[in-house]
């Protein structure tokens, strides 16, 4: 049984086809991308999947139900965690208090009394703080445990985001261009983290425009075009599509190296 399963999902605004019976599944374990040029209908499709959209037509099932039209919390129930593009997180919390939100989910600690340090919550309190630092440690944001998310740089907020959805501890994250606007240095922690997460037995659709990460790191790649499924396969099999070639990749980035999968 598929984790995730997209049947012929559609989404028009206001006459405007922005997603056209595009279907898909995802195996659990795996890493898939979605890429595409802009405006191809990547990010509406991810609003869609994860409840921010409702469907014009089609079907969503996740881990065996169909979950067509839920919201974004009642999927985040059901573990799936999303990021977004453009960054999420509370500026005048620090990196700690950030993440313990995400940890409220799968918390019995209420969190407004959490954060007041009502006694009453204390042993729960203890947990959640220390699953959090935990998680910090893992996407490498030891240095910034108690820092204001206001005074990180820009590459540390994009592990922090993803360090707080993984709090939630959910079996499918989805990551919408987790290194837009990163230098090079930084795309490669991105890199080594999703494949850091994956091994951990979480699975991932991702959203993502520099092609070297994508390349690397994904197991199955769906191309839109158009708001179309122009194509899907390994990235073998895509960066070699002459159809994927001409709508997206160029003839550098089908013939690039450096990838897992070469």
């Amino acid at each position: 049984m598929s984790m995730l399963s997209v049947d012929r999902l559609r989404k028009e605004f206001g006459g405007v086809q922005a997603v056209v019976e595009v279907s898909f599944a995802i195996e659990a374990g795996r890493i898939h991308s979605i890429i595409g040029p802009n405006g191809a209908g990547k990010t509406t499709l991810f609003n869609l999947v994860n409840g921010l959209y409702a469907p014009s037509g089609g079907r969503v099932s996740f881990l065996g139900c169909d979950v067509t039209g839920l919201r974004p919390y009642e999927l985040a129930a059901r573990g799936m965690a999303r990021t977004f593009q453009n960054l999420q997180v509370f500026f005048n919390m620090s990196a700690l208090e950030n993440v313990m939100v995400g940890c409220h989910l799968k918390s019995d600690t209420r969190l407004l009394p959490s954060m007041l340090g009502w006694p009453s919550i204390a042993r729960g309190d203890r947990a959640t703080r220390a699953r959090a630092v935990e998680l910090l440690h893992e996407v490498g944001l030891d240095a910034w445990v108690d820092a204001d998310a206001a005074a990180m740089p820009y590459g540390a907020l994009k592990r922090l985001e993803i360090a707080r959805a993984l709090a939630a501890e959910p079996k499918l994250l989805l990551l919408d261009e987790p290194a837009a606007g990163l230098n090079p240095t930084e795309t490669r922690e991105i890199d080594r983290l999703i494949q850091r997460v994956a091994a951990a037995g979480v699975t991932v659709l991702l959203v993502e425009h520099d092609m070297r990460l994508v390349m690397d790191v994904s197991d199955r790649i769906i191309v839109l075009n158009f708001g179309r499924k122009l194509a899907e396969g390994t990235a073998q099999e895509v960066r070699r599509n002459p159809e994927v070639i001409a709508a997206y990749l160029g003839t550098a980035a089908a013939q690039g190296a450096g990838s897992r999968h070469a």
